[in-house]
């Protein structure tokens, strides 16, 4: 079967769309949020909030994640982008207790997948990993963070395992830095300037399975 990958922009913004739907009233936002947008909302308020908040943080090119397709169907994503834009991470305490790295690095986070549930299992979250590495490569690589789930619990649960595993992290060259409470953990990989093939060939390069789509 032969996947694609796009990124998220205007374009595309209608099949990210489809998959936020499914997820449920996040719209993959609650990241980019320094603070929460408002309590006491019903959840219809909060989706109609979320995804108007998103559809402009896409249009003023302030988004990034990677769509992947099953021919023109939309079947997961990965979130990725520069801290700035996702700076709810900086809240969490056990990551304040580490701080951010220092130096001159441009620093770069992973924060959330989603896979449509028909599709689960297939390798669409790795697809999507490899293809948010590629592109941090192109824009000029620096350190890539990650939150992996580590809780059993909550790891059991499909929809808890947004944040990815530690075994898909580590099979693309990230080591853990430190624990994130009981549930997760701070995973780091820095990544060269493009040209280095520093994220290296993915199976899904070698096997010709995945490749970069053109929007709609």
């Amino acid at each position: 079967m032969a996947y694609t990958v796009r990124e998220l922009s205007r374009r595309t913004f209608a099949d990210f769309e489809i998959l936020a739907e499914q997820q449920g009233s996040c719209w993959c936002i609650f990241y980019q949020r320094a603070k929460p947008a408002g309590r006491g909302l019903s959840p219809a308020e909060q989706r109609r909030i979320n995804r108007r908040d998103k559809a402009a943080f896409v249009r003023e090119g302030r988004s990034h994640a990677i769509l992947v397709y099953d021919g023109r169907t939309p079947v997961g994503w990965c979130q990725y982008g520069p801290a700035d834009e996702l700076p709810r991470i900086d809240a969490g305490r056990g990551y304040h207790k580490v701080g951010r790295p220092t130096g001159r690095e441009r620093l770069w986070r992973i924060t959330c997948f989603f896979v449509d549930r028909k599709h689960r299992g297939k390798g669409i979250a790795t697809i999507a990993l490899e293809a948010a590495l590629r592109s941090i490569e192109k824009r000029g690589g620096g350190i890539v963070e990650a939150f992996p789930v580590v809780s059993e619990r909550m790891a059991a649960v499909p929809e808890w395992r947004w944040f990815g595993t530690p075994s898909m992290f580590r099979k693309h060259g990230f080591e853990r830095v430190a624990a994130l409470g009981t549930s997760g953990v701070l995973m780091r990989k820095r990544i060269p300037p493009g040209g280095s093939r520093a994220t290296g060939s993915s199976a899904a390069e070698r096997s010709g399975t995945a490749r970069p789509g053109r929007g709609r």
